[in-house]
């Protein structure tokens, strides 16, 4: 497309404004290509793979159409909040986990009890409700044609997946229309999952006790408080407050992979807590894993470096060969 730039532009540019002026996503921009990228685990499980859509050229150039003046409107009106760190500038990896282990050391550096609840959504990307994130665009002020825009974005479209078999060829699936959901992988998609979770931080951190951290798709909460029976209260109010806004926004919270660990100093015992919310029990933990790192109750980095020693000698190993 660079290369044919001179010869392309004047119809494109026509294209875009026309879309911009009838608030229509042009039907053949709409279809898309699955590609399953493994994660871990059994290969043979398909929830161990994540979709990634793939589009042409033409579709990426529309939607960063759209994704600059959303992006614009967002930025004037200071409307994300500031606890999802998963698809904006400044707010890498590096400082969602810093914001993470700060907020626990700092507490233990005060005397304080400190928890944290590690949440896992099923397929977070896949259930956004699309009549949700509409309603929710329009509470941010996107109205009138813009809005229309989205939606005609959103609706009406088709995907199919691409599978290769052993032979490394390639076998496809039959085109079947989305109903729900934002793709991965994609200009909007990663904006329109920040948007839909954008009120999450508002009902956690409501209290000065509760502080999350939110990655993309990746929720953990840190509650600190100085005695006991308000920080048992405490961790189960974010439960079920977490819980009740996943259910009304019609996210699945994974409670077989949605952990709890208590945080405390080497010299102090660790306090036994059995969490649930209706009938499932969330797992404690002495360890987990948060964007890479391995974190243990004690903070203490040793899991962390262990495993990423084992890890360079499995590659020193190789260099070697």
């Amino acid at each position: 497309m660079k290369d044919k730039s001179t010869f392309i532009v004047s119809p494109l540019t026509h294209m875009c404004n026309r879309m911009l002026s009838t608030a229509i996503f042009s039907m053949r921009l709409k279809y898309s290509q699955i590609n399953l990228v493994f994660k871990k685990g059994n290969k043979t499980e398909i929830s161990n793979y994540r979709p990634i859509s793939l589009l042409t050229s033409f579709s990426k150039v529309f939607q960063k159409v759209i994704y600059k003046r959303l992006f614009c409107h967002i930025n004037t009106n200071n409307i994300l909040a500031r606890e999802p760190y998963g698809f904006r500038s400044d707010c890498s990896t590096e400082t969602a986990a810093y914001n993470l282990i700060n907020n626990i050391s700092g507490a233990l550096n005060n005397n304080k009890l400190v928890g944290g609840i590690f949440c896992d959504l099923t397929k977070a990307f896949h259930y956004v409700n699309h009549n949700i994130l509409l309603s929710k665009l329009e509470f941010y002020g996107i109205t009138g044609k813009a809005k229309y825009l989205i939606k005609s974005y959103l609706n009406g479209r088709y995907q199919r997946v691409r599978i290769k078999n052993k032979y490394l060829n390639n076998q496809f699936s039959e085109w079947e229309k989305v109903k729900q959901g934002v793709p991965q992988g994609l200009v909007l998609g990663p904006l329109f999952f920040l948007l839909y979770i954008n009120d999450l931080p508002g009902i956690i951190n409501d209290t000065h006790i509760s502080k999350p951290t939110i990655f993309a798709d990746d929720t953990s909460i840190i509650i600190t408080h100085p005695k006991i029976s308000a920080f048992k209260e405490e961790i189960n109010t974010v439960i079920e407050k977490i819980s009740n806004w996943f259910q009304t926004n019609l996210l699945v919270l994974n409670f077989n992979e949605t952990y709890y660990v208590h945080f405390s100093t080497k010299s102090k015992l660790l306090i036994e807590t059995q969490l649930s919310y209706k009938g499932n029990p969330i797992t404690n933990m002495l360890s987990t894993r948060f964007l890479g790192l391995a974190l243990d109750s004690t903070l203490s980095w040793n899991l962390h470096t262990e495993q990423l020693s084992s890890k360079l000698n499995s590659v020193c190993y190789l260099i070697r060969l």
